[in-house]
C-alpha cells in the first residue's frame, strides 16, 4: 500500500462513526491539555520564585547574628535577635575580603506606622546609601536615603507603595507627608518602586530610615545591625565570597568549630537553587499526577480499537485475500490509532496554552509554557498511539483470511 492510500483509508475509518472517534479522542485530549497546564503553572511558578529571590539584590550574600536555623528556602528565623555583628565586622568584611563590590549594614524590626488618621503594622529598615544597590531598590518618587541623612541623623524616610497605599488617601501624595515611628516624626523623602513579594515578606510594605536614626531612636543600641548585606561583583565569585566572609567572622569571634558560630551567611545563588529544586520536584509530581489521564485515554484507544478489529474483521480478510500482507494490515491499524493521538494531542496542547494564558491573564497564576513541553506532549501522544495501537494491528494482521470471510 502506498502512503497515500493509508492516509485514506485511514481517514475513511476515522470518519466512519463520529462520535465513537470523537470520544475516542476526548481521553487524550483532556490528559495532553492537563500536562501542558501543570507543567506551565510549575514552570511558572518556579520562574516567579527565582525572580523574587534574586529581586532582592544581585549577587547578593546575607549575613545575619546568632546561630539561626533554617526554614523554607532558606529563610532564617529570628533574625537580629542575637548581637554579635558589629561595624567593626562590616568595616572587616569590607576592606579584607576581596571581589566585593558593596557592603550595606542595615538594622530592622517591625513596628506601628502612623499618619494623618491612619496607621500601619511594617517592617522598618535602617539604612544607608547602599542598599540601595545592594538590593536593587529603585524609587518611583522623589530620593533614597544618602550617607549624609545617616551621618546628619536626619528624620526622613522611604516608604514602599503598599505602605504609602495603607496610610495614604488614593491621589494623595507620600512625598512631603509625615509618619510617625516610636513617637518619632520622619519627612517622607521618597517611595520606592514596585517590586512585590520576595517569598519571605512583600518587599512593597516597608520603611526606609537612616542607619544611625534606626539605631539610636529605635533599637537604643548602636554597636551592633541585624543584617550585613553583601554584594559580589560577579555570580561566579559568590561561593568563594562566601567562604572568605565565614572564615573572616570566625576569625573574628574567636570560634574554632563551624557548627558553632554566632553568625548565619546565606548565599543568594543557592537558595535560587534549592528554589529551583522544589520547583522542579513540583513540576514533575503536577506533570506526573496529569499524566494518568494519558493512560486513561491511551486504554480507551486500545479498546476502540479492538471493537473496530473486530468490526472490520470481513473487510481484513478480503484484503489478505487479494494479497494484503501482514504488514500492510498491521501498518494500517497503527496510523489510524496514531492519527487519533496525534490529532487529540494537537487539540490538547491548543486548549492547554489557552488555558495556561486565561489564567495567567486573570491573574489567578503565573505560568510558563515552553516548546520543550509541548514538544514532549506530541511525542508522548504519539507514543501512546504506539503503544496502545501495537497490540490490535498484530491482532488484525494475523486474523486468518479464510475465518476471517466467514466472520458475520
Amino acid at each position: 500500500m502506498t502512503t497515500k492510500d493509508i492516509l485514506h483509508e485511514t481517514f475513511s475509518a476515522l470518519t466512519a462513526n463520529k462520535v465513537r472517534t470523537s470520544l475516542t479522542m476526548l481521553g487524550i485530549i483532556i490528559g495532553i491539555s492537563s500536562v501542558i497546564i501543570m507543567v506551565a503553572i510549575g514552570q511558572g511558578a518556579q520562574g516567579s520564585i527565582q525572580a523574587n529571590i534574586q529581586s532582592l539584590g544581585s549577587n547578593l550574600i546575607e549575613i545575619f547574628p546568632g546561630a539561626q536555623r533554617s526554614f523554607g528556602y532558606g529563610a532564617s528565623g529570628g533574625r537580629g535577635g542575637a548581637q554579635t555583628l558589629t561595624p567593626d565586622d562590616a568595616n572587616a568584611i569590607a576592606t579584607q575580603v576581596s571581589n566585593i563590590a558593596q557592603v550595606s549594614p542595615e538594622v530592622s524590626g517591625r513596628y506601628q506606622i502612623t499618619a494623618v488618621g491612619t496607621n500601619t503594622n511594617t517592617t522598618v529598615n535602617g539604612v544607608l546609601a547602599a542598599y540601595a544597590d545592594v538590593h536593587n531598590v529603585q524609587v518611583n518618587d522623589g530620593r533614597f536615603i544618602t550617607d549624609s541623612d545617616s551621618k546628619n541623623m536626619s528624620r526622613v524616610a522611604v516608604i514602599g507603595p503598599t505602605t504609602a497605599s495603607d496610610l495614604f488617601a488614593t491621589g494623595t501624595e507620600p512625598v512631603g507627608q509625615t509618619i510617625t515611628v516610636k513617637g518619632m516624626p520622619f519627612n517622607i523623602i521618597g517611595v520606592t518602586a514596585s517590586k512585590g513579594s520576595s517569598g519571605f515578606s512583600n518587599q512593597d510594605d516597608a520603611v526606609y530610615i537612616p542607619l544611625q536614626d534606626a539605631q539610636l531612636f529605635l533599637i537604643g543600641k548602636t554597636t551592633y545591625y541585624t543584617t550585613l548585606s553583601v554584594s559580589a561583583i560577579s555570580p561566579d565569585v559568590m561561593t568563594q565570597v562566601q567562604t572568605d566572609i565565614t572564615n573572616l567572622l570566625m576569625q573574628r569571634h574567636n570560634i574554632s568549630d563551624p557548627t558553632a558560630t554566632d553568625f548565619n551567611v546565606l548565599n543568594q545563588a543557592s537558595i535560587v537553587s534549592a528554589a529551583s529544586s522544589v520547583t522542579g520536584t513540583f513540576t514533575i509530581l503536577l506533570g506526573a499526577v496529569a499524566g494518568i489521564s494519558l493512560v486513561v485515554g491511551g486504554i480507551g484507544i486500545m479498546n476502540m480499537m479492538l471493537t473496530t478489529v473486530t468490526e472490520r474483521t470481513r473487510e481484513i480478510g478480503l484484503r489478505k485475500a487479494i494479497g494484503a500482507k501482514r504488514a500492510d494490515i498491521s501498518t494500517q491499524f497503527l496510523v489510524e490509532a496514531v492519527a487519533l493521538t496525534v490529532i487529540g494531542g494537537a487539540i490538547g496542547v491548543g486548549l492547554g496554552w489557552l488555558a495556561a494564558y486565561i489564567v495567567t491573564s486573570l491573574g489567578i497564576l503565573q505560568t510558563s509554557i515552553s516548546t520543550s513541553s509541548v514538544m514532549l506532549a506530541f511525542g508522548v501522544s504519539a507514543g501512546i498511539g504506539i503503544v496502545f495501537g501495537y497490540y490490535p494491528a498484530r491482532r488484525a494482521s494475523r486474523l486468518n483470511p479464510i475465518e476471517a470471510l466467514r466472520y458475520e
